[in-house]
């Protein structure tokens, strides 16, 4: 499978992420290991994930999604196979933080459960306002010298305070934000459009992006409201069903059948074939993995490409 240099770091990825936060949620244990062998085994080899998955499942405390990629590496001896990417500073039960001491302690928490003396990217997952970038970035200096993260990310962060934080980490000598991961998939793509782009170029970053299915809407499967039942996401993909969102299924739909694919696999096709975009993608099936598949082998044409942008932006004229 073709590969893809993430920005400055040099870090080789396949062009999906898989992303964790199913693990302790939507997937038990046993279930995990299988989606996690079946994906490594397709060639692909980066992983997402954060402490505070999965707190919101009942009976959670975060970290379940650690606990579960850290039994797994030590079952199956694949660390050396992967790129492993955790964040911290959302709320573990004190609200986010993001304070150097706070930064520290949740990464040594997180190589414990994953069970690994360091991780590739190490992300702070959210920013937080009034919280001086220098403690964090300090934190993340400390973590790279001693050798338990090799790169640093940021997610949930303003333009400014981003771009504040690289320039002030290159004033230091300390390592800077090498990728960024926001929300951005072929529904919701004008805020990184107008907002991050030109910084993303500026500073060669790489951008792994979540909710690149838009929770599931952009597979296909929710055409209306009584598609929503059909798994625990359907309720926050209520705001999908508009007329924007009816304009991209078309698009989709047509793209799919040109090709003979799904449209899950059309959609995450549209993200890789965009500048410096790696998505991240869950996945609780076999035939999820399959999507994935065609998605890092479908090449889009440049018209289809094209013809899925404008379907994202057409709206109804008054």
């Amino acid at each position: 499978m073709k590969k893809i240099v993430l920005g400055n770091t040099g870090l080789e990825t396949a062009p999906i992420v898989f992303g964790g936060n199913v693990f302790g949620w939507t997937l038990n244990k046993k279930e995990s290991f299988k989606i996690l062998d079946e994906f490594v085994d397709l060639g692909f080899n980066m992983i997402d994930t954060a402490d505070v998955y999965s707190r919101w499942n009942d009976g959670n405390v975060g970290g379940e999604s650690e606990n579960i990629i850290g039994d797994w590496l030590k079952q199956s001896g694949k660390r050396d196979k992967v790129i492993l990417a955790t964040k911290a500073g959302m709320d573990m039960g004190d609200g986010k933080n993001i304070s150097h001491d706070y930064i520290l302690k949740a990464a040594e928490n997180s190589l414990k459960r994953l069970q690994t003396e360091y991780v590739d990217v190490y992300f702070t997952h959210t920013d937080v306002e009034g919280s001086p970038i220098e403690e964090t970035l300090a934190a993340h200096n400390t973590l790279v010298k001693e050798g338990k993260v090799k790169n640093i990310g940021a997610s949930n962060m303003s333009p400014e305070r981003l771009k504040q934080s690289i320039e002030l980490s290159k004033q230091n000598g300390w390592p800077a934000y090498e990728i960024f991961q926001p929300e951005y998939n072929l529904y919701d793509h004008e805020a990184y459009d107008e907002k991050y782009a030109d910084l993303v170029n500026e500073y060669n970053l790489a951008v792994v992006s979540y909710y690149s299915l838009a929770s599931g809407f952009l597979s296909g499967k929710y055409r209306n409201e009584s598609d929503l039942n059909k798994s625990v996401r359907g309720s926050g993909i209520k705001k999908y069903l508009n007329e924007k969102g009816q304009h991209i299924l078309t698009a989709l739909d047509e793209v799919a059948e040109a090709h003979n694919t799904t449209q899950a696999a059309v959609s995450l096709a549209w993200l890789i074939a965009q500048p410096n975009v790696t998505p991240i993608a869950s996945a609780t099936k076999s035939s999820h993995l399959k999507a994935f598949r065609e998605a890092a082998e479908l090449e889009l044409t440049s018209e289809e490409v094209v013809k899925l942008t404008n379907a994202s932006q057409e709206v109804e004229m008054h």
